[in-house]
């Protein structure tokens, strides 16, 4: 099954952004956008939501925090207690060091492991850059027709009236 693109290359960033908005007020989708360093506001012109990577490193880090107080309660109190200098079994205060390790260990593997699979990032996925110098100094825009309407004569229009410096189409296999 292919899929359908129409990439638009520009020279500088702001051209780029002001496409975008332009783009995304005649209602297209934005499918990607390309630079060689990050564009401030560039996501909000798009329209992209916050991440949500912020809320499995929290509960990740709350399932973390609560498996190492109940296994340091679960081996210092039943399964193996020991009177070490006759301080009581469940001191509590012997678990923090423990605690906050397997906290912000587990929480950051978890946020590496979610950022990977929502970013589709596994090895030897082949990359698909949609236009030539994107990594060095190339900014490109890229729109996906679908089967819905998309009338193409507009899109063109939208983005050489934004300063598009090359505007065409790309096929790819999925």
């Amino acid at each position: 099954m292919s899929k359908s693109f129409l990439v638009a290359t520009f020279s500088d960033a702001d051209t780029l952004l002001h496409a975008v908005r332009a783009v995304v007020r005649e209602d297209f989708k934005v499918y990607d956008v390309y630079a060689p360093y990050p564009i401030h506001g560039l996501d909000a012109a798009m329209g992209i939501r916050r991440s949500r990577l912020p809320w499995v490193t929290f509960i990740v880090g709350c399932c973390a925090l609560t498996f190492a107080l109940c296994f340091q309660l679960y081996t210092s109190v039943l399964d193996w207690p020991l009177n070490v200098g006759g301080k009581p079994d469940n001191s509590t205060l012997a678990f923090v060091p423990i605690c906050f390790e397997l906290t912000v260990l587990l929480s950051g593997l978890a946020t590496v492991a979610a950022l990977f699979l929502r970013a589709r990032l596994y090895p030897g996925k082949k990359e698909l850059l949609f236009a030539e110098g994107v990594t060095d100094d190339t900014f490109a825009l890229v729109l996906r027709r679908r089967e819905s309407p998309f009338d193409s004569n507009r899109a063109w229009k939208v983005l050489q009236e934004n300063g598009a410096d090359r505007i065409r189409e790309r096929e790819t296999e999925s």
